[in-house]
């Protein structure tokens, strides 16, 4: 059981910067959207790098929550199967 504990808590650690993560792609965008409004297409071109950039982290990170999904599913399902 302490392998399932620990494994969630992996996964909490995951999801808590998939939130993060989550939370400033949308801070970006609203900037983004205040940027164009004020025509300033530098800032603009550096903030969509940004968001890209997040979105490519949020995609690993959503993949590592997923395999440890399936860790913590496997680790429940071998305590069970021993208990």
């Amino acid at each position: 059981m302490a392998l399932f504990n620990e494994l969630v808590q992996k996964q909490m650690k995951t999801m808590d910067k998939l939130l993060y993560l989550q939370a400033e792609i949308e801070r970006c965008q609203k900037l983004k959207e205040e940027l164009t409004a004020l025509q300033d297409e530098a800032k603009v071109e550096s903030i969509k790098q940004e968001i890209v950039k997040m979105k490519e982290e949020l995609y690993q990170i959503q993949k590592q929550f997923e395999a440890q999904t399936d860790e913590v599913i496997q680790s429940y399902r071998d305590f069970n199967a021993i208990v």
